[in-house]
């Protein structure tokens, strides 16, 4: 079948207040990514995109299928996206969805 590779956030950044602590901002800002392959007939194009590039990761079906390297791969990712959260682009990316 016709499939792709998705990464995303499972979990994103709690809001952050001028009166906490160094540490529990840090804390409150990480994000927990998610890698998984999802069927064409599954995703719904929309006309919001992120422009990262994962090729340098090497993410492959192969990666996705094996636990081992699936962690590795979603540590590289979530790197990618920690540098993103805190450069401060694209935060409509960064937000819970509201439906």
């Amino acid at each position: 079948y016709g499939h792709c590779i998705v990464a995303g956030i499972a979990r994103e950044p709690l809001k952050v207040k001028k009166s906490m602590s160094e540490k529990k901002v840090e804390k409150r800002s990480r994000v927990k990514p998610f890698i998984k392959m999802v069927n064409f007939n599954h995703l719904m194009p929309t006309r919001y995109s992120v422009e990262l590039d994962f090729k340098p990761l090497g993410i492959t079906p192969e990666v996705v299928a094996n636990d081992a390297k699936r962690t590795e791969a979603r540590k590289a990712v979530k790197k990618l996206f920690q540098e993103r959260y805190t450069a401060g682009k694209n935060r409509w990316f960064f937000s819970k969805l509201r439906f």
